[in-house]
């Protein structure tokens, strides 16, 4: 079935089959496009932390919360490349750069612009995630040299209310136009374990499906519930529903990566190893994302080499560390 037939009906029915057929279908399309032993490294930065005026009920740095976050403003150059080169030492492919805004403004967009020029200049694929883009603002980031544009989803148009009330879907959907339209890759996924149905996470992968071109990039979170938000008490998802996400996700998006994002954290060793069969393979590296906390390089390290996975190269990071203190 192509990318443009899939429809809720099909996907249901890919889902409804015993577990284990569904993760070998998956795995099988995932050989079919990548190496299954090899797992990408991406470091996620935050380079402007807290005040962020939009109210997504999942995140700490919304200035509708009281989650306890201190505010930041924007990182400096220099910090900014001192993370992209431990990054780069530590393995990783691509570095992200996420600020907590609604939109970025003229003033900061060309810090970010200078920061992206600094971090390719390394080596590295850049990223970013600022919110919301005008036409003017993905040209200005094409034209400066980036490589990914961030804009999740996070879930489906129905259930989307429920979760944001500040921006709406259209808005999102335009701000991946404008992305696409610039020449921009994109990164676009979403987040599970909000409350939201089966049908949901379908709709999410519907919608990713009927864009112009497949992202390049699927990041699928799990909800950290953060005390202060709205969806602090939300009841985990079961840890089969997250797998089931990601090997429908494979089937769906064969030749794209698929990063098993935010939550890794409070996930089993055993979790983790069926995600990746089930078609992951790209995870984040570093003790935080953004606010929220992250396994250990040391962590991810051991579980790939339990599953005689290929580790990214690593450079000498301890030398790096004594240069930077």
């Amino acid at each position: 079935m192509t990318q443009t037939q899939w429809n809720e009906e099909a996907l249901l029915a890919l889902l409804d089959q015993p577990f284990f057929e569904l993760i070998y279908q998956a795995s099988s399309v995932h050989r079919q496009h990548f190496k299954y032993e090899e797992m990408e490294f991406c470091t996620l930065s935050n380079i402007k932390t807290g005040s962020c005026p939009e109210d997504c009920a999942y995140c700490p740095q919304s200035a509708h919360y009281k989650t306890g976050l201190k505010k930041e403003k924007l990182s400096s150059l220099d910090t900014v490349l001192n993370e992209a080169r431990l990054a780069k030492q530590n393995g990783a492919k691509r570095f992200c750069m996420g600020a907590a805004w609604r939109k970025p403004n003229a003033r900061d967009l060309p810090q970010v612009v200078e920061m992206i020029q600094g971090v390719k200049a390394l080596g590295l694929e850049t990223c970013v995630t600022l919110g919301l883009l005008e036409k003017e603002d993905a040209q200005a980031l094409k034209e400066g040299g980036l490589d990914f544009y961030n804009h999740n989803l996070d879930t489906s148009a129905e259930f989307y209310p429920s979760i944001i009330s500040t921006r709406t879907y259209e808005d999102r959907l335009n701000t991946l136009k404008h992305v696409m339209d610039a020449g921009l890759q994109v990164c676009c996924g979403g987040i599970v374990g909000m409350g939201e149905t089966r049908l949901d996470r379908i709709r999410m992968l519907l919608t990713l499906s009927q864009l112009p071109q497949p992202p390049k990039s699927i990041p699928i979170n799990q909800l950290i519930p953060i005390e202060g938000t709205p969806l602090a008490d939300t009841p985990p998802l079961d840890p089969f529903e997250l797998i089931k996400t990601i090997a429908l996700t494979r089937i769906v998006f064969p030749s794209s990566i698929i990063r098993l994002s935010a939550g890794r954290e409070n996930m089993s060793d055993e979790t983790q190893a069926w995600c990746f069969m089930a078609g992951a393979n790209s995870i984040w590296i570093g003790d935080r994302l953004l606010t929220a906390k992250n396994p250990g390089l040391d962590r991810d390290v051991q579980l790939l080499e339990k599953l005689n996975m290929k580790i990214p190269v690593r450079e000498n990071v301890t030398q790096h560390a004594a240069q930077e203190t």
